[in-house]
């Protein structure tokens, strides 16, 4: 109970003096700081040292709970793996039996590595901490050593990028070219209940429907990352506006969860409307033969 209050009363005064500096600057600056500068354009920013230490940690973490798996599972193996069964049971209706497997990898670590990125803002010294200058007495930050990997926006290019090139890879492997070109081109009339004068009129119309799926299609790494990046770097620059007021705090805490469910299903939801057409049809074929 006294370890309880102590940590508690260690994280009170760090909030404390977070929030002092916090009131005293203009914001979170919407560039990461270069950490160490190449040249020519390379250099590594506050971002990516967090993004690269954060998953070093995750890995060593991952690791140590799970070791070698037991049939009967230790404490973190069973923490672990309620996680996982949790994140099946959601995802895998969406993306469908065929491609799961393939997929559910990929969707698992954009939930975990998302949701502690966007939780990283709010641990004391995240913005607080780093090389900076006196001025008129009071020390200004002019380079954060930390700053969460989700409120950059070249990051959150680089997540939603990795989801549209895991999309295609995908697609193109469990579903084909012949069934991706008749989803986004192809007449979905019934031709036996539709007019024959109305279906090649319903042959365009579907030809344009496409056209404006692809363009949707192109555009969905840049909605991605504006939503997550525009989310969680405004709630940063919400924190520090506010001083830390506790409720924000917890908001910011729900938000966190919030964006890293939205784009983790997202990129779930726009792989099952491709590879998830298969399963129903085959579940049906498999009961006739049984019958």
């Amino acid at each position: 109970m006294r370890l309880a209050k102590n940590i508690i009363a260690t994280f009170a005064a760090l909030m404390g003096a977070v929030a002092m500096f916090a009131t005293e600057g203009q914001g979170v600056a919407p560039t990461a700081a270069k950490l160490y500068d190449f040249g020519n354009g390379w250099a590594i920013t506050n971002s990516m040292a967090t993004g690269w230490t954060v998953s070093a940690v995750l890995i060593a973490l991952i690791l140590f709970a799970v070791r070698k798996p037991k049939v009967l599972p230790t404490k973190s193996q069973a923490v672990f793996e309620s996680l996982l069964e949790g994140l099946r049971d959601l995802f895998e209706p969406i993306v469908g039996k065929k491609a799961f497997p393939a997929t559910f990898p990929l969707l698992v670590t954009f939930f975990i590595f998302i949701l502690i990125q966007n939780w990283m803002g709010l641990l004391p010294g995240v913005g607080t901490i780093g090389w900076g200058h006196n001025v008129d007495g009071n020390f200004h930050i002019t380079a954060p050593w930390i700053r969460p990997f989700t409120a950059d926006f070249n990051s959150t290019i680089a997540l939603a990028l990795v989801s549209f090139g895991a999309y295609l890879i995908i697609i193109f492997k469990y579903a084909g070219p012949k069934l991706i070109l008749w989803d986004l081109f192809g007449n979905k009339a019934d031709k036996k209940e539709t007019p024959g004068w109305l279906y090649p009129f319903l042959t365009l119309v579907f030809l344009l429907v496409g056209c404006i799926e692809v363009f949707s299609i192109v555009i969905r790494p840049f909605t991605l990352s504006v939503r997550l990046f525009g989310n969680v770097f405004g709630g940063e620059n919400l924190l520090h506006g506010t001083g830390f007021i506790f409720i924000f705090y917890f908001m910011e805490l729900l938000v966190g969860l919030i964006q890293a469910t939205v784009f983790t299903l997202l990129t779930s939801v726009y792989i099952g409307l491709l590879c998830n057409h298969g399963d129903d049809h085959e579940e049906g074929h498999a009961a006739e033969a049984h019958h």
